[in-house]
């Protein structure tokens, strides 16, 4: 429900109109509170992936922080180029652009185990490919009929799928612990840090309102890290020294970890910016829609996707994870009623600022995996929720099953086959180029392709009798021919 104190419906729906800042400064950091863990928990993952996160004994342990200020502060810059506009790039609405999820599966296999070492070919690919991602603004409305709720529902339900797995071990105690049999890891006091958090986000989202609703995951976090301190998971003294032997300003590195050309790295970016640049076009869409009741111009669009492309370059060059709109400020636009961008842009400023002083990187770091482990369940969890609300939206009649049955079998098959082996042990794409074994060890990028290509070749219906067998008499099941 909109507040008539900061604006008359007119203004409110009107992106260039700027409330009052007493108004507009809470209602800035209100949507960066709604976005802040989701958008540094991809750093601290790919970090734990390479083996300098969480837990490990890595001299190279550090380097976590400095993704972590990277995340806070290019994630304020693209949100500024969305929302100021520079040249062709930004819609000039109120986006906001934080790391993507989407990514993570892409990255982990190219960084698994490698250090710091895998982040020259990482940030290679996040260059190239965030450049991809900004031309594919030039075609976007002339591809999305190649991307429906049934290929783009896949994909995410896909991505929350890879991502659940991660959201465990976390919560019992980490990877490095598991792969170090840790007697701790599992153990009820790792459980039940991970529980508080749950119990407390749930709490919030459904029975709080306004901003603690909306920061419920940001609260809950914060409720867990209290927990752990009572409880010794943490100590006062570790929050201490990480504090102290932080520095108070830093700015960015260019190349700090310098350039290489993966070709696997290049081409899993730049398939992922296909399902980044949908994404983004449903956010556009939806601000819109729920800010200004108007549909999104061709322009803003265009704009949008422009601004996914060169945030995410940008980013690459010092050491940023790619960047993608946030879909969570979708519906806090739809709730507040306000359109502002320049509401946007406080919440932006605020970002930058806190990238610019490692200390707030290094309180993030003294979070508990545990603690991180309950909010990434809820959060993975909603990735998946999410696709499952896009696949509501399908017509599940013979064809589309058969599309999503082979998709799902294959992508989510070598997923797990893959990701359940230790070095060494054979798996089923061994005998791949280095190259493809890593984009069709993400699974997602395989049933990506899958579902694209059958739901462009297949015609439009299936007899009966062509997927009955395979479906166990299951097909047709409340679904049409």
């Amino acid at each position: 429900m909109a507040d008539s104190s900061i604006g008359t419906p007119e203004q409110l729906r009107d992106p260039n109109y700027t409330p009052p800042l007493v108004k507009a400064v809470p209602l800035g950091i209100q949507h960066v509170l709604a976005m802040f863990v989701s958008n540094v928990t991809p750093a601290i993952i790919v970090a734990g992936a390479a083996g300098f996160g969480f837990g490990s004994n890595s001299p190279d342990f550090p380097e976590m922080l400095y993704l972590i200020q990277m995340s806070m502060l290019f994630a304020g810059v693209a949100t500024l180029i969305q929302t100021i506009g520079v040249g062709p790039a930004g819609a000039r609405l109120p986006i906001v652009q934080g790391t993507s999820f989407a990514f993570i599966p892409i990255m982990i296999p190219l960084v698994a185990g490698k250090g710091v070492d895998a982040l020259a070919a990482l940030f290679g690919g996040v260059i190239i490919g965030g450049i991809f991602h900004a031309l594919i603004g030039t075609f976007i409305g002339r591809i999305r009929f190649a991307l429906p709720p049934l290929v783009t529902g896949l994909v995410v339900t896909m991505i929350g799928l890879a991502l659940v797995k991660v959201g465990i071990e976390y919560a019992a105690g980490g990877v490095p612990a598991k792969q170090f049999d840790n007697p701790e890891y599992g153990s009820l006091l790792n459980w039940s840090a991970a529980f508080v958090v749950i119990v407390v986000t749930l709490g919030l989202k459904f029975f709080a309102r306004g901003m603690l609703s909306v920061s419920a995951v940001l609260v809950g976090i914060l409720a867990g890290y209290a927990y752990a301190l009572v409880m010794g998971i943490q100590s006062v003294e570790g929050i201490s020294q990480s504090w102290t032997f932080a520095k108070s300003f830093a700015l960015p590195d260019p190349f700090r970890y310098g350039f290489e050309f993966s070709l696997a790295a290049v081409i899993g970016f730049s398939l992922m910016a296909f399902v980044s640049a949908v994404e983004t076009v449903g956010d556009v869409s939806g601000i819109t829609k729920g800010g200004a009741n108007r549909e999104a111009t061709d322009e803003e669009i265009r704009g949008a996707t422009f601004a996914d492309g060169i945030g995410t370059a940008i980013a690459g060059i010092f050491g940023g994870m790619p960047n993608t709109s946030f879909s969570q400020n979708v519906g806090l636009i739809a709730m507040t009623g306000v359109m502002s961008r320049h509401v946007v842009t406080i919440g932006a400023l605020f970002l930058i600022v806190c990238g610019l002083v490692p200390k707030v990187g290094a309180l993030i770091r003294t979070v508990p995996i545990e603690v991180l482990g309950g909010g990434v369940i809820v959060m993975f969890g909603m990735v998946v929720a999410a696709g499952v609300s896009m696949l509501a939206d399908v017509t599940w009649n013979r064809r589309n099953m058969v599309i999503f049955a082979v998709a799902l079998s294959i992508g989510l098959g070598l997923q797990l086959e893959v990701m359940n082996l230790a070095p060494g042990d054979p798996n089923a794409l061994q005998f791949l180029p280095d190259t493809l074994r890593v984009l069709a060890a993400s699974g997602i990028l395989p049933a990506a392709l899958i579902a694209i290509v059958l739901n462009l070749i297949l015609p439009d219906t299936l007899p009966g009798e062509a997927t009955e067998e395979v479906s166990g008499g299951w097909a047709g099941k409340g679904v049409d021919r």
